[in-house]
């Protein structure tokens, strides 16, 4: 006789950058079980690799291309899944490093973070449209989930940098003609970028420095010195540590 199925609860979310609308079920202990052995394994490409299969796995919305999705979309709804799967709330602690008679206190401070509380920060400065000369613009999206197969561990950060750059182009604009990304090689996008000065380059630059975040801020006093800590933790992997 076979065994019972337990229906899953169906949760919906907004993703903040790409405003799609996306119908989910929580991830299972088998799927849970995966994700904890990535994560202990610290291997990035294997993360990506599970957090990728997981948000495959529990989303129900058709035509729903993860790797499609921007990188900070990605991770506010991973932030989501894993509140509607597992709990609201982690646990995290802090070491108080406020000098005390010469030497840090040391006090290590335990807090709980809501998952649901945590927001996209954005920054005015993230425009997409960059003006590079009088005649020529460049369009950026953010970047893409697909975006980080095509980086490697082996590579150096800037080569990193670059590479996430190049892959972002949506297209360029000379005054009178679009330049589309998709319709031009790789090489080309490259020599494009490398033709910039470096006044030119850190407009772009400028777009990566600023694009949104998962972000939350505690307040909490060291209860051995106390001392007053504003905390910002941002990005995803913070808010497991």
């Amino acid at each position: 006789m076979a065994l019972p199925k337990i229906d899953s609860p169906i949760f919906e979310l907004t993703l903040p950058m790409s405003k799609k609308l996306v119908r989910f079920r929580p991830f299972l202990v088998k799927e849970q079980r995966n994700l904890m052995m990535a994560m202990e394994a610290n291997e990035r490409e294997t993360i990506e690799k599970n957090i990728k299969q997981v948000l495959h796995n529990c989303t129900l919305t058709e035509n729903i291309d993860i790797d499609d999705l921007p990188i900070i979309d990605i991770e506010y709804y991973f932030i989501q899944l894993r509140a509607r799967s597992v709990g609201e709330t982690v646990e995290n602690k802090y070491r108080c490093e406020n000098i005390v008679e010469e030497k840090a206190c040391g006090n290590l401070m335990e807090v709980s973070i809501n998952l649901l509380d945590i927001q996209i920060t954005e920054t005015q400065e993230s425009k997409s449209e960059i003006q590079l000369t009088d005649k020529i613009m460049i369009k950026l999206s953010y970047p893409k989930f697909s975006a980080l197969d095509l980086v490697k561990d082996t590579q150096s950060s800037t080569d990193m940098a670059f590479e996430m750059i190049v892959n972002s182009v949506e297209y360029i604009f000379d005054g009178e003609q679009f330049y589309y990304a998709n319709e031009s090689s790789k090489e080309e996008l490259i020599e494009f970028i490398e033709s910039l000065n470096q006044e030119q380059f850190s407009r772009i630059e400028d777009f990566f420095d600023n694009l949104p975040v998962l972000n939350k801020k505690i307040e909490m006093d060291c209860k051995k010195c106390g001392f007053h800590h504003t905390i910002e933790i941002e990005g995803l992997e913070n808010f497991f540590g």
